[in-house]
């Protein structure tokens, strides 16, 4: 029971953390077109990667699962909360990444990203927590079901906006024109 105490200290300490770089590198808390939503399901809105979650919370519900997955298979003897610990450092430390002026000048080069500006503080935590529920879900889930899951939400996602983790991490890294012209429509 100490060491669930322990785990939710570090998670707490870790998104703080996380909030805490976000602001020093003055992103808004909250969305600055005024609203404070829930959910934005327009991806090319001022409300994108502004509100509590959007279409590309799915992106992080997967990386929760492929971080339970690398993780546990690189260190098996690792208590199941010190690799949460370390997914959530990977994650946190991505977030902070991609708001650097850098990263974001590199996905507004995307079809879909062009008006990119960061994320908001609370859309970047939630991001964080969306990765947990993902985690916590491979934790329980048979690896079966968690490859299922994972595939379905990469082409629910990729057929309805025409974007997902895999083309985000392909557009980054490799962009296609043929890929571009595809998001584009």
């Amino acid at each position: 029971m100490k060491s669930f105490w322990y785990i939710c200290v570090g998670i707490v300490f870790i998104l703080l953390v996380q909030a805490g770089v976000l602001a020093w590198f003055l992103q808004p808390v909250f969305c600055t077109c005024g609203e404070i939503k829930f959910w934005e399901g327009i991806v090319v809105s001022a409300g994108n990667s502004q509100q509590f979650t959007d279409w590309y919370t799915f992106s992080h519900i997967v990386h929760g699962f492929l971080f339970y997955g690398l993780l546990t298979l690189l260190f098996p003897k690792i208590s199941r909360g010190k690799r949460l610990l370390m997914a959530l450092c990977i994650e946190a430390g991505w977030e902070i990444l991609e708001n650097t002026p850098w990263i974001i000048g590199e996905y507004r080069k995307q079809t879909l990203a062009s008006l990119y500006m960061g994320d908001s503080i609370i859309n970047s935590v939630s991001d964080s927590v969306s990765m947990i529920v993902g985690f916590g879900l491979a934790a329980r889930l048979p690896v079966w079901v968690s490859v299922f899951l994972v595939a379905v939400a990469e082409v629910f996602v990729g057929y309805t906006i025409h974007d997902n983790l895999t083309l985000n991490i392909m557009n980054f890294v490799y962009p296609l024109d043929f890929v571009r012209e595809w998001q584009s429509r």
